[in-house]
């Protein structure tokens, strides 16, 4: 079969590779979909702490049940249609035990320490399986849809974490995919108020902006987004600030314009070389706010996720402008390096 496999950084080989078998404890996939974003990009690039051999990216996965092992849990059959958790937390940490499964300390991860999607098979292991990881997707969800929801799941933990209220004026920093899904989660499910959404990449903003309909944008290359803010909001500044970019003056935005009682998550995270950023904490004190990370998901955020889409709650599929064969799948890496689409999905 082909598969993509990472040997290291800045070689990533497209390459026929034995057809993996099933053992008695693990459920055998055909990969429907595989969906990228700017995680796949970065190992392509720089690898990964925990990718320590050869191994096959893709960690956005849905596909068919092929072949069922003996002892395997979750009472899977051949034909069932399937979306498959990316972050593996063990089940039985502390923070496990006290529900933080996004959080867990042993966490392992599709496509890191498991052979991932962008294959024509792979294999579900047991740790997936023992923590509720591989759901069956609705039948008015396709597998493309399915495959895109790891990064919704994410978005779902963050804005857990917020407390969000109905009317909320919120900021969106990033107009990738994930902060298209913050928007369409922030609106659909906690119904705030006003939606800016900010980028410095005018093309992207705009292909963003036509999807989702934010009530405002910022091109953050062209304008003060702080005084921007504070100029919508008349001198308030915003409720709740979301950065889903990877730069650290977003996040030193994100503390400047946040009006009293006003949350903060920090959903990207920042280059390990330059990790750091400068921080008024008299604003923080102050004005009383609450800043909080966000660290991928539990199993249950992508149960949530899944519901939400087969509700119709929260569409997706119109966010996958790019579906690419995996025969050209270096191509969807360089669409997502130039920020040519929203989503792209790999589909062997």
């Amino acid at each position: 079969m082909k598969a993509l496999r990472f040997y290291a950084p800045g070689d990533v080989r497209l390459e026929d590779v034995p057809e993996p078998v099933c053992g008695s404890d693990e459920v055998k996939i055909k990969v429907k979909n595989c969906s990228t974003c700017g995680t796949d990009v970065k190992i392509f690039n720089n690898g990964h702490v925990n990718i320590t051999g050869v191994t096959v990216m893709g960690h956005e996965i849905a596909g068919e049940v092929v072949e069922v092992g003996a002892d395997a849990l979750g009472g899977f059959s051949v034909g069932d249609r399937v979306q498959v958790i990316a972050a593996v937390p063990c089940g039985d940490c502390h923070e496990c035990s006290r529900g933080w499964m996004e959080v867990c300390q042993n966490q392992t991860s599709v496509g890191y320490q498991y052979d991932g999607g962008f294959a024509e098979y792979m294999i579900v292991p047991r740790q997936v399986l023992k923590v509720d990881g591989l759901n069956r997707i609705p039948d008015n969800v396709g597998f493309d849809e399915a495959s895109a929801l790891e990064p919704f799941a994410c978005a779902i933990n963050a804005q857990e974490q917020l407390g969000i209220s109905e009317g909320d004026f919120t900021v969106v920093f990033g107009a990738g995919p994930i902060g298209c899904m913050h928007i369409r989660i922030a609106r659909g499910v906690h119904k705030v108020g006003p939606i800016v959404l900010v980028d410095i990449n005018a093309e992207r903003l705009k292909m963003s902006a036509d999807a989702v309909q934010p009530d405002h944008v910022i091109d953050a290359s062209t304008e003060d987004v702080v005084a921007k803010i504070l100029e919508l909001t008349d001198g308030r500044g915003a409720d709740v600030v979301i950065t889903a970019t990877p730069a650290n003056i977003n996040q030193e935005q994100a503390i400047a314009m946040a009006a009293r009682n006003g949350r903060i998550s920090f959903f990207g995270g920042l280059p390990k070389t330059d990790p750091t950023i400068t921080c008024d904490s008299n604003l923080v004190h102050y004005r009383q706010l609450h800043i909080h990370g966000a660290n991928g998901s539990a199993p249950r955020h992508h149960k949530a996720a899944l519901e939400y889409v087969s509700t119709g709650q929260i569409p997706v599929k119109d966010l996958i402008t790019k579906h690419i064969p995996l025969e050209n799948v270096l191509e969807a890496f360089d669409i997502v390096r130039k920020g040519e689409a929203i989503k792209v999905t790999v589909e062997p």
